[in-house]
């Protein structure tokens, strides 16, 4: 398995390196999904250090986690033990979402775009309908089955997933955490 651990603007240690390598090998070892890469970042703010993990597994899911601590090593086993949290909650998930995949998750290019927020007061209309974009990305949209775009979007700790329904083939889907806690799917090519 590959690993990145970089630090933003302070320096890591060789011994945070190998405590990193260790820690994360014995936490992916129990689970099914062959990890192919880690990235591990850290960084600090005021007294406070936080660690930013992402685990690629083979399969194509994405394992990720962060903690903060006053100390480099605490915040680094706490995002570790919600990786680990993560990975044993959907263990046999895995297990299966490996035994019907053959073939590693497809993924399609798309493009990102973040927008400038509107600075102006909220009585006063705008100057133009067209936003401004500040940063533009090249992301992927995984074909998914709905059930892994829900694990993964669990996994990965986000609010929502664009994904590609493998199953019906019927375009972009997106599933998303409702406000009542419940699981929300977005299929444009229903009917009812």
């Amino acid at each position: 398995m590959r690993y990145q651990i970089s630090g933003k603007q302070i320096d890591i240690g060789e011994a945070l390196q190998t405590h990193v390598r260790t820690e994360i090998d014995s936490v992916i070892a129990k689970y099914p999904g062959r990890p192919t890469d880690a990235l591990v970042i850290f960084s600090k703010s005021a007294h406070e250090y936080c660690c930013e993990s992402v685990v690629h597994l083979s399969t194509g899911l994405t394992v990720q986690a962060k903690g903060v601590a006053t100390e480099i090593y605490s915040a680094f086993d706490q995002a570790n033990e919600k990786m680990e949290k993560q990975l044993r909650r959907y263990k046999r998930r895995l297990k299966d979402h490996h035994k019907d995949r053959s073939q590693p998750v497809e993924l399609s290019s798309a493009a990102s775009y973040i927008l400038a927020s509107s600075t102006a007061d909220e009585d006063t209309e705008p100057d133009s309908l067209n936003p401004m974009i500040i940063a533009e990305i090249e992301t992927s949209i995984p074909s998914l089955s709905v059930g892994e775009a829900v694990m993964q979007m669990e996994l990965a700790g986000a609010p929502l997933l664009v994904f590609r329904n493998d199953r019906q083939d019927t375009g972009v889907n997106i599933v998303y955490r409702r406000d009542d806690g419940n699981i929300g799917w977005i299929d444009p090519n229903a009917t009812t």
